[in-house]
Formats: structure tokens, sequence, C-alpha cells
């Protein structure tokens, strides 16, 4: 089994790369809003370089046109980023009014915030979706008081063709990924990654890009590669330990309703239902006790 270890060296993405110069992030923010503004020394950057989850940093947030833009790239589906994107944009927010009083008359102003997500991960999602701070609350609420809104981008191939063409960044970044992937079904990773790129510089895509970082962009992909695994390999594993437990929780059910059952229909007392039905009074016991904190 071909395995890939990477050293935890690399917080970088390489969406953060490709969208870590002003122009390339109006560029984006353009195609996004369908906007045609040409003056970078407006935009201002507020990513918070300290800010990790998973060993990335959170990709990009800055500031433009009174609005404060968080943008993020995922290749695993995550239906927790309105709940990522609150817990970063207080921290934004909290450095952007750093020097302001907060207990003043005064309203202080601020830009209006906006989530975005380009997703370019393998399993299938619509060609856009909002996901919804709301929809995680335990209690439905007609009208929550606290919602949080994330547009969701699939950037893979035949989806969101009119974003693609506005970015030509964003389109080729999103073919450099799917020639990964291409290679990566005939080739150990790291080789494929490689083979990757030197097919995107053949056919200029992502050329320049590649041309003067190729090194890095290797390891960030052969990284980005491992921590999607790893994240994956997280979701099974919760899902095969759910399982479990249900399982087990049908079981400990079954126990105690089958004793139970014995009791009532054929009048036997609880040893002699146990001994009937081929188990120990502490066993149901314990079946019983079980349901009960599962039930908590």
């Amino acid at each position: 089994m071909n395995e890939v270890h990477v050293q935890r060296n690399y917080k970088d993405t390489m969406f953060r790369m490709l969208f870590k110069e002003k122009e390339n992030l109006l560029s984006l923010y353009n195609a996004v809003n369908k906007t045609s503004y040409t003056n970078v020394e407006d935009l201002e950057i507020t990513t918070l370089e300290n800010a990790v989850y998973m060993n990335y940093k959170n990709d990009i947030s800055f500031v433009f046109d009174f609005e404060l833009m968080l943008y993020e790239h995922q290749s695993t589906v995550n239906p927790n980023m309105p709940l990522r994107n609150l817990i970063y944009v207080t921290k934004v927010l909290q450095n952007i009014t750093r020097n302001e009083t907060l207990y003043s008359t005064v309203l202080i102003r601020l830009p209006a915030p906006r989530f975005v997500v380009f997703y370019n991960g393998a399993e299938p999602q619509p060609g856009k979706q909002v996901l919804r701070l709301s929809d995680a609350f335990e209690k439905r609420m007609e009208k929550p008081e606290l919602e949080l809104m994330v547009s969701v981008y699939n950037i893979n191939p035949g989806y969101n063709a009119e974003l693609m063409e506005a970015c030509r960044l964003l389109k080729e970044y999103a073919q450099y990924v799917e020639q990964v992937r291409k290679f990566a079904k005939k080739a150990f990773f790291p080789e494929a990654v490689e083979q990757a790129v030197d097919y995107c510089i053949r056919n200029g895509i992502l050329a320049d890009f590649l041309l003067k970082n190729r090194a890095e962009a290797i390891a960030v992909s052969i990284f980005e590669y491992d921590e999607e695994k790893h994240l994956k390999s997280e979701k099974e594993l919760a899902y095969k330990n759910g399982e479990d437990a249900g399982i087990k929780k049908g079981i400990m059910k079954g126990i105690v309703r089958s004793v139970e059952s014995a009791m009532k229909n054929f009048n036997l007392d609880l040893q002699r239902a146990c001994e009937g039905l081929g188990t120990t009074i502490e066993e149901y016991n314990k079946a019983k006790e079980c349901i009960s904190n599962k039930d908590t």
C-alpha cells in the first residue's frame, strides 16, 4: 500500500499561495461578485497568520468595498464551515476594532462580513449551496437571532463555468488539481504530483507560478493530499464508532425487552426470565443501565 508521510511544516495551501497576492485576490472577488474593480490599493488583507485549523492556516480574509470577505478552499465536505467562520470572523473583528471603545455611545462601523468556500473535493456536491449556522442548532427557530451563511461554490470541472471563466487563475488551479488526480490513478502520489506539474507547465496551466514555485507547490500538494486522507480516515472512524455504538445499544435494548416481555407474558420473576433467555440478572441490569445512560 502506498503511504505518503509529509513533514507538518507546510502550513500554506496551493489556494493561499495563489491568491495571497492582491491582484489575484481582486480578480477572484470580481469573478464572485460580477464586478470589475481594478484598484488593488483599496483591498486590505486581514488574514490572521496565527489562526490554524488541522495544521492549515485559514485561507484568506480581506476588506474591500466596505465588506469583510472570508475566502476558504476545501477539498473535503465540511458542514461545520459556518461555525468555523463564526469563530474566525470574531477574531478578525476583534483585530479590526482593537483601538475602539466598545462601551462608547458612538456606533462602531464595521465592514459587512461575507463568507465563501471554493470546493474541489472528490465527493459529489451541487454547483452552489448555502450552509447556515442555524442548521446546527438543536432547537429549530423560524427566525434565529444568530445566523451566519456560507456560500459554497463547486469548482470541479463542469460546475460554475461563468465563475471559472471570469477568474483565469481559479480555472487553472482547478485544472491543476484535476491533473494531479488523473496522474494519481496510475502513479505513487509524490510522483503523480511531479508529473502533473510538468504537464501543466507544458500546457500553460499555472505555468509561471509553477516554474517559480515548483518545489514548494509539490510539497504543499503532497501535504494537502496527506491531510485530506487524515480527515477522511477520521470521518470513517467516527462513522464506524457511531455504527458500533448503535449496534451495542440495539443489543442492550433487545435484552431488556426480551426479559421484561417474558416476565409479563409468562408471569415469571426476573431470575427465571433471565435463565429462560440464557442471560443473567447482572447482564439485564447492565443492559438497562446502559440504555438509561444513553438516553440521558
